[in-house]
């Protein structure tokens, strides 16, 4: 089954190489809902998130002879869309506190929330995710739903491992403090 889909997807790929419109619509398709909820829990603003969806694939579609297949296009396309998604939140001017420089202690374990102890629905949880600042989102979002690592985040924003650390751990507090007064803040 796997090897279908690759089959499948590899043949789409050509065919929107070779600037087939039904190619186009077909990947667009298989990855727009995806894509968009990506940059949706990064940016927080609905059209926001369709603008750099549409950036995003515009981009993609325009270097396709760049894409070297090292990955799947879903994993090169979501990159893409993640730094879009970050630039638009740096365009904001949405800042990031880096606790090295300014000075300010490390979170120590004894502040931690036994964070099983708290079983929430999913949609309670989306709703409190929107909720948080936008630099505890942007961190939350890419390491805890986009799977990127510290070291990685902290690239991206330009800011220090130790900080995407802070910011995340802040971020999971915060969370866990919105859901705790009923997902009101």
């Amino acid at each position: 089954m796997e090897l279908a889909a690759t089959l499948i997807q590899d043949k789409l790929l050509e065919g929107a190489k070779q600037g087939d419109a039904l190619s186009y619509r077909a990947l667009y398709d298989q990855y727009a809902k995806a894509m968009y909820n990506t940059s949706l829990r990064i940016v927080n603003n609905a059209a926001d998130a369709e603008d750099i969806l549409q950036e995003a694939f515009a981009d993609a579609f325009r270097f396709l002879d760049n894409f070297q297949q090292k990955s799947t296009f879903g994993a090169w396309l979501k990159r893409i869309v993640v730094n879009k998604s970050i630039n638009k939140v740096k365009r904001e001017k949405q800042y990031y506190v880096d606790l090295e420089q300014a000075g300010a202690r490390l979170l120590i374990d004894e502040d931690y929330t036994d964070e099983d102890d708290h079983r929430y629905r999913v949609e309670e949880v989306k709703k409190a995710i929107q909720q948080l600042p936008d630099g505890y989102r942007t961190v939350l979002c890419l390491y805890l739903l986009e799977d990127y690592k510290h070291d990685e985040i902290a690239v991206m924003l330009g800011i220090s491992s130790a900080t995407v650390r802070s910011q995340y751990f802040r971020a999971k507090q915060k969370l866990i403090d919105i859901l705790k007064q009923g997902g009101l803040q």
